[in-house]
């Protein structure tokens, strides 16, 4: 089973340090994969939820990319990371972009679920615990609450 914290939170969901370098560090060093919320303005890349908090470069992303669900906040960002001429290494990066669909799949061809959706045969069910979604036939999990999930 694939565990992912959901914006590098672990136990409960924290908006104050959520998708924070620092805190999705500190996920990946327990030992998850993490989702985060990637902006990409004026030729930068950010990390924020709502907005573009956390200015980062590629180079982060790339260090952590075996680690990372890139979650395309805008349109910008998902041109950025399909031009693959322009740097041979977003090819390497698992991206998508949604809004309120009820799936996606990532640049990897992963199903990525929205919550109250599942099941899904094979698929990455997120945030599983607001609608107390059958997860017998998913790959994995994306929650705030990821830590609940180790034992599954």
């Amino acid at each position: 089973m694939i565990l992912i914290s959901h914006r590098g939170n672990i136990n409960q969901k924290n908006p104050s340090t959520e998708n924070s370098p620092s805190y999705i560090d500190a996920a990946i060093e327990m030992g998850f994969q993490v989702e985060i919320d990637v902006w990409y303005l004026e030729k930068d890349f950010f990390l924020g939820h709502d907005s573009a908090q956390y200015k980062i470069d590629f180079e982060w992303i790339s260090k952590r990319k075996s680690f990372l669900w890139v979650h395309c906040k805008n349109i910008l960002a998902v041109e950025e990371f399909n031009d693959n001429g322009k740097n041979p290494m977003y090819s390497e990066i698992n991206y998508f972009f949604h809004d309120s669909d009820d799936l996606t799949i990532t640049s990897k061809g992963f199903l990525w679920v929205y919550p109250g959706k599942q099941p899904v045969k094979n698929s990455i069910a997120v945030l599983p615990e607001l609608y107390n979604d059958d997860l017998n036939s998913c790959l994995g999990i994306c929650s705030d609450f990821i830590n609940d999930y180790k034992l599954i």
